[in-house]
């Protein structure tokens, strides 16, 4: 059987790279996996796995918590495999998320504040169900797995290592497969640059306690990044990884401002999660934080939670709030 998820394009951008002020700046383009993000990469490998090894005849029922971008990944490998899905989101997650998961044929129960609570009750479902596999949006050794898929694709697609890689962080499924994917393919000293909206910054409170912490809540639009403490699995891999690992955060405006020139220049559109990284670049912190030489490849790791009318209320939201201080 085929993965259920596909190799994505790389390709260079020479107005980002411009904005950035960096040699050259290549685009993972995670957007064009099947469930619309990097998350079918993970979430695809454990649902195959897990179909795999089912005796004949039996029937498999999928399970998931997610902010939105897990649960559709879910779905999507659950409709590959002709499984059921039953997928928990908080309420925090969008009309337009919730629809498109229904929409991928999977059940829908909205529970819980953050994502934390969402998850507690899945697991809870699970253990009341006998033909019910979890999966879980992010800590999985075969999610991490599968997400290093991305660097191994990387390694055919480059003439060489690049100077870095940055992606968003949420829960650390994706940096945590990032980082392990580079020890696979003896790229363990490229740096990797992690970046978070300060309002979902679990994971650069973790970097800056040096342990794992637990933050008190999500205030961030960015709900994709909504864990409130990353997997230590994660924590683990990046504070050995000896290419170094930069924690980095932005603000909402920075995210969304990403978004709409990411727009504007490669007519893409991803959710503000996405726009954490494709900020760094417009905004020039890129080049402050990995310098300005060699080759950068951006994650665009995709995401359902947008619409261009929510980036447009959102840049509203913003500029009166900019009016507001001045």
């Amino acid at each position: 059987m085929q993965p259920l998820y596909v190799q994505t394009p790389l390709v260079e951008s020479t107005v980002i790279a411009k904005a950035a002020g960096n040699d050259r700046v290549y685009l993972k383009l995670e957007n064009l996996q099947p469930s619309g993000s990097f998350k079918s990469r993970g979430i695809g490998n454990l649902c195959q796995k897990a179909y795999a090894k089912l005796p004949p005849g039996s029937t498999l029922h999928i399970y998931s918590s997610s902010g939105g971008n897990a649960g559709l990944a879910a779905a999507s490998a659950a409709s590959s495999l002709s499984c059921p899905a039953t997928i928990v989101v908080p309420t925090t997650t969008s009309a337009v998320t919730i629809s498109r998961i229904q929409d991928a044929g999977a059940s829908v129960v909205v529970h819980g504040s953050v994502w934390d609570e969402a998850d507690l009750f899945v697991r809870e479902m699970v253990e009341r169900d006998s033909t019910g596999v979890y999966c879980p949006p992010f800590d999985h050794e075969d999610i991490v797995d599968g997400n290093a898929s991305m660097v191994r694709e990387l390694k055919l697609q480059l003439d060489k290592k690049p100077g870095a890689i940055v992606c968003a962080v949420g829960g650390g499924g994706l940096l945590a497969g990032i980082l392990h994917g580079l020890r696979e393919v003896g790229w363990d000293d490229v740096p990797v640059v992690a970046v978070e909206t300060v309002g979902a910054a679990s994971f650069h409170a973790s970097m800056t306690a040096g342990s794992l912490t637990t933050i008190p809540a999500i205030t961030s639009i960015a709900t994709s990044l909504g864990a409130r403490r990353v997997s230590q699995t994660c924590f683990d891999l990046a504070t050995t990884h000896p290419g170094a690992v930069h924690s980095v955060t932005v603000s909402d405006a920075e995210a969304v401002d990403g978004c709409v020139r990411f727009a504007d220049d490669h007519r893409i559109l991803v959710e503000p999660a996405c726009g954490t990284v494709l900020s760094l670049a417009y905004h020039g912190k890129l080049r402050e934080v990995v310098g300005d030489e060699g080759s950068v490849v951006l994650v665009v790791c995709g995401g359902s939670n947008v619409s261009v009318e929510m980036l447009a209320r959102y840049q509203e939201q913003f500029v009166a709030a900019a009016e507001l201080k001045n």
